[in-house]
């Protein structure tokens, strides 16, 4: 026992506390992890190394947050660099320049400069505050009545209240039905096995979905609502790809309305499709962006919100001794977080990885619909440089088959990332042709390993 772990009135230190039941783990079976832990020890560009010096490839870039690799030299020199010279500032009422810098980057990035960028910590808080943002926005215009909010089936906006309120997945809802924000609706998913089975790309089926929106402005009234928010590809709950013409439909029915369009970016943010933002590889600008995960390289915890030039504009409009948008959070623009974010973007640009995993998405989907007959393959599909596995549920055990698909990887020498009994895959960018290929080929082996089980 490490000393260090005695509580003080804990007794002897010996015996006193027992770490692995300490922790609260999230989105963990905790039960059945700590019964079996498997615990990793180390990482280094697309591998980790669990205890007992087992390697494994990582199949998923940490949680879709690491597409440089792990240990990335120019991140760990600049945080380390940023520590000793400012390691926090106040982000009321003072700033650090790094912050304002890394702004503008990501504006340009996005391909929209004069846009604003408020600065957050993770991608829930990065949804909470577009939520805000948008309800704020049509107040100072004296549209008070917009308040509602449009989510859509399956969606997954992070765990924040108004997060879960907009967001489509049952099981991350339940319990909390009661703290959920009023007057939020959805729209349907665009996923149908009938008619976009191992599609490859965008399907061609499904863009009149889109049309659902306007039965909601007809049943709730333009004049209530406030926002539509989407993942342009629907990332957690297992890489739902938009039917072609869906998003440029939305975008046009929120224009008509004068709904803002938010576009959730936290897992496409930052080159996933081949291109910096998803917003650039569908042709389709929304009002706000959130992102969060790459940002950093997942190294420091960021996020934030782009919001269009006139939005931030109106918000500018009252007093200036009256603080103008009464939210925040202490680590907003935290300058190692801004250190990790101006050195990723840097590796970005000057090693062209955003272009290299454009490269890579045709050698992911070759690879991975090679699968298609493997056992209990339901469906593959695939955008950029990430792809899904669906699987056969066992019969009265959703999510049976995809924990030990998971635990059956891990042997065979691959991090898998499972939503229920759907595999995700989205490799590091830095990853060669051949681990993209070698990653396919030891799910190939895992899936008919659990299958002769």
């Amino acid at each position: 026992m490490n000393p260090k772990l005695a509580l003080a009135g804990a007794g002897e230190v010996s015996g006193a506390i027992d770490p692995l039941q300490s922790w609260w783990m999230p989105f963990t079976h905790n039960r059945r992890f700590k019964a079996q832990p498997r615990l990793i020890e180390s990482a280094a560009g697309a591998y980790y190394t669990l205890a007992g010096n087992q390697r494994v490839f990582d199949c998923l870039s940490g949680m879709w947050c690491t597409p440089l690799g792990h240990a990335h030299p120019g991140i760990v020199r600049a945080v380390s660099d940023q520590v000793q010279r400012l390691d926090y500032s106040p982000g009321f009422q003072l700033g650090h320049q790094p912050a304002f810098e890394l702004a503008a980057r990501i504006a340009a990035l996005a391909g929209r400069p004069a846009d604003r960028v408020f600065f957050v910590n993770s991608g829930s808080e990065a949804v909470d505050t577009a939520l805000k943002i948008a309800i704020g926005y049509h107040r100072v215009r004296g549209e008070a009545t917009r308040t509602r909010v449009i989510g859509r089936e399956r969606g997954y906006h992070g765990v924040g209240l108004g997060g879960l309120s907009v967001g489509g997945i049952g099981v991350n809802r339940k319990m909390f039905a009661p703290m959920m924000m009023p007057g939020v609706d959805h729209l349907p998913h665009t996923y149908s096995p009938q008619h976009m089975r191992f599609s490859r790309g965008q399907p061609l089926w499904g863009a009149h979905l889109a049309e659902d929106l306007e039965r909601l402005v007809a049943l709730h009234d333009a004049s209530t609502i406030a926002a539509v928010i989407v993942e342009p590809v629907q990332g957690s709950t297992g890489v739902i790809v938009p039917p072609r013409g869906y998003l440029e439909r939305l975008r046009e029915i929120c224009s008509k309305h004068g709904i803002l369009l938010i576009f959730d970016e936290v897992i496409t943010g930052f080159g996933r499709l081949g291109k910096p933002f998803a917003a650039q590889y569908f042709g389709v600008q929304p009002d706000l962006t959130t992102f969060a995960k790459a940002v950093t390289n997942g190294v420091v915890p960021m996020g934030g919100v782009v919001a269009r030039g006139e939005i931030y504009d109106a918000f500018m409009n009252g007093p200036e001794h009256v603080i103008e948008f009464f939210h925040g959070y202490t680590y907003s623009g935290h300058p190692l977080a801004v250190a990790a974010a101006h050195a990723s973007l840097d590796a970005m640009i000057d090693q062209r990885l955003i272009e290299r995993a454009a490269e890579l998405a045709g050698v992911l989907e070759d690879a991975v619909h090679t699968l298609r007959d493997e056992p209990h393959v339901a469906d593959i599909r695939n955008l950029g440089l990430a792809a899904a596995v669906e699987l056969e549920p066992l019969a009265g055990q959703p999510g049976a088959r995809g924990q030990r698909v998971f635990a059956r990887g891990l042997d065979e020498g691959i991090l898998l990332r499972v939503s229920g009994d759907i595999i995700a895959l989205a490799p590091p960018f830095i990853s060669t042709e051949d681990e993209v290929r070698a990653m396919i080929e030891s799910l190939r082996r895992t899936l008919r390993a659990i299958a002769a089980d």
